[in-house]
């Protein structure tokens, strides 16, 4: 029976068009799964525009204004649990992912009081490039319906998959490219090395390091060695475990 619900959801979901047949189907999703509310949004870094943004939500109209009026979302503790998990997770359980802060459980009190109460939440990330989570919630004096979690966590993958399709955002045409010797630096710096110490590993001069450098930051129009790092990451140039295997083998 839970099959064929997740089914007919996720088809709903498939079939929305745009972003008010999919509030439409999460509206339904939720309160058929026994949610009482649902969130989601959707964020896309597009070349040359700028971002790329879906909210839907069917939020209590007075914790809506309150989110929206004292712009919470840069500061919401879901959104920074959901960048430190792969998969779906309880509000409940978010200190297991962050520290909290005394401002991060007045600001989930202040939801209670207008009606938000406990939550799982569906996060999607690719770091530098789009952001996403779709989050299913119960009033305050609900408890989370357990056997429904592996239904929203599908649910939710299949909805923010739709959100990316319908903002009609892609892949970049195109991106700056670096030789493979620009890549080593740029990895090795990301590592912590020197140009001097770049040099001995690769077994070339300081001053070609630099070079590939200087040549490395023109290519994305930056003019930082931290920020060039960071465009290497985001375009998977390098990669997180290309560090961190490095430095704890």
């Amino acid at each position: 029976m839970q099959n064929e619900l997740t089914e007919r959801l996720v088809s709903d979901i498939h079939s929305a068009a745009n972003e008010e047949s999919l509030h439409r189907a999460l509206t339904d999703a939720a309160a058929r799964i026994g949610f009482d509310h649902f969130a989601l949004s959707y964020e896309k870094r597009l070349p040359a525009i700028g971002r790329s943004a879906i909210l839907l939500h069917d939020y209590p109209d007075a914790w809506a204004r309150v989110y929206i009026g004292f712009e919470l979302g840069g500061a919401d503790p879901v959104r920074r649990a959901g960048e430190r998990s792969m998969t779906g997770f309880e509000w409940q359980h978010i200190d297991r992912y962050i520290p909290l802060t005394r401002g991060d459980r007045q600001m989930l009190s202040v939801g209670r009081e207008h009606g938000i109460g406990d939550g799982y939440t569906v996060p999607r990330h690719l770091p530098g490039d789009a952001s996403g989570s779709c989050s299913f919630v119960v009033r305050p004096d609900r408890i989370l319906p357990a056997d429904a979690l592996d239904v929203a966590e599908i649910v939710g993958a299949f909805a923010l998959a739709r959100a990316r399709q319908i903002s009609g955002a892609g892949f970049p045409k195109e991106r700056p490219t670096l030789s493979e010797r620009q890549r080593e630096c740029v990895l090795w710096s990301a590592r912590g090395k020197t140009a001097g110490e770049i040099a001995i590993i690769l077994d070339i001069s300081e001053s070609t390091v630099i070079q590939h450098f200087r040549t490395a930051r023109e290519r994305y129009n930056v003019h930082s060695g931290n920020a060039l790092i960071l465009c290497a990451l985001f375009d998977g140039l390098i990669g997180f475990a290309d560090i961190f295997d490095w430095r704890d083998p």
